[in-house]
C-alpha cells in the first residue's frame, strides 16, 4: 500500500528494499519534483512506527544496478541487464538497461503483464500492432515485439524514459517508436493490443478515453483491492474482464470488447 501512493508522488519511480526490521523506499526525481516528507508518522495497525526521511546524493540514475538481476518469466522469458551473460537463453531473451527510466522487469506487476502477454501470443494474439502505455524502459513494448507484435509503440511523459526504451530497443534489435503524451490529459493511441503497467488512477484515465477499443488489453500497476475499480472502469468503455491475476498485493487484468 505504501508503495502504491509513493508512485502517485514519485516522478522519477520508486525503489522497495527490506531487511530485518526495516523497509526502504527511495523515491527518485530531480530538484524541485519531489515532495518535502518532512516529519513523518505512521502507524502498522494500531502500533506507531519510527519513520525517518533522508535525502540522498544525486545518484538515482545508477542505483537500480545493485537490485537489477536476471528474472525468469512465463519460463520463456529472460529479462537480464547487459552485463549478466547467458550461454543457453530461453526463447526470448531480453537485455534491459533503464538508466533513468523505471522498469526492470522484477516487480510483480511487470511480470504478470509479460506472462499474460506471452499467453496471447501461444493462441495467436500476438498479431498486429502493440502500444506500451508508461513504457518506461519499454521492458513490455520488447517483449512484445519480440513475440511478434508490430508496429510497437511505447508511449510515455518522460523525455528519459522514451530514450531508454529507443535504446533498449535497439540494444534489443526490435523496432519500438517512442510517442510521448501524458495520459492523465491525452487518449492513447489505437492499436490492436495495448499493455499498460500504471497505478490505478491513470488506468481510470486511460479508461475514460480509450477511443477505439483495442482487441486485448493488459494492465497492472494496480493493488488487489483496486482491481474492481479498474475493472468496472473499463466496463463503462466496453472492455470486458476475461483473466484476473494476483501477485501478492498486485493484481493484473486481462481484457476484451465485451
Amino acid at each position: 500500500m505504501v508503495l502504491a501512493e509513493l508512485l502517485e508522488l514519485a516522478p522519477g519511480g520508486v525503489e522497495e528494499e527490506e531487511g530485518p526490521g526495516w523497509i526502504e523506499y527511495a523515491i527518485y526525481g530531480a530538484p524541485g519534483e519531489l515532495p518535502d516528507l518532512g516529519s513523518l508518522e505512521a502507524l502498522a495497525g494500531s502500533e506507531p512506527i519510527e519513520v525517518s526521511s533522508q535525502e540522498v546524493p544525486d545518484d538515482w540514475a545508477d542505483r537500480w544496478r545493485d537490485f537489477h538481476e536476471p528474472i525468469l518469466v512465463a519460463d520463456r522469458v529472460l529479462v537480464r541487464p547487459s552485463w549478466e551473460q547467458v550461454e543457453a537463453p530461453p526463447a526470448i531473451d531480453v537485455c534491459i538497461d533503464p538508466g533513468q527510466a523505471f522498469g526492470t522487469g522484477a516487480h510483480p506487476t511487470t511480470r504478470m503483464c509479460i506472462e499474460l502477454l506471452v499467453e496471447l501470443a501461444d493462441v495467436g494474439a500476438a498479431q498486429g500492432s502493440l502500444v506500451d502505455l508508461g513504457t518506461g524502459s519499454g521492458v513490455l513494448g520488447i517483449v512484445g515485439a519480440k513475440l511478434g507484435f508490430s508496429p510497437v509503440l511505447g508511449v510515455d511523459h518522460e523525455r528519459a524514459a522514451l530514450e531508454a526504451a529507443a535504446a533498449n530497443a535497439a540494444a534489443n534489435e526490435v523496432e519500438l517508436n517512442p510517442v510521448r503524451a501524458n495520459l492523465r490529459l491525452e487518449p492513447p493511441p489505437d492499436a490492436g493490443s495495448v499493455v499498460a503497467n500504471l497505478t490505478a488512477p491513470l488506468l481510470r484515465d486511460v479508461a475514460a478515453r480509450l477511443g477505439r477499443a483495442p482487441r486485448n488489453l493488459v494492465c497492472s500497476g494496480l493493488l488487489v483491492r483496486e482491481a474492481d475499480d479498474v475493472a468496472a472502469a473499463f466496463a463503462a468503455a466496453g472492455m470486458g474482464e476475461r483473466d484476473r491475476r494476483l501477485q501478492g498485493d498486485w493484481a493484473a487484468l486481462r481484457l476484451s470488447p465485451q
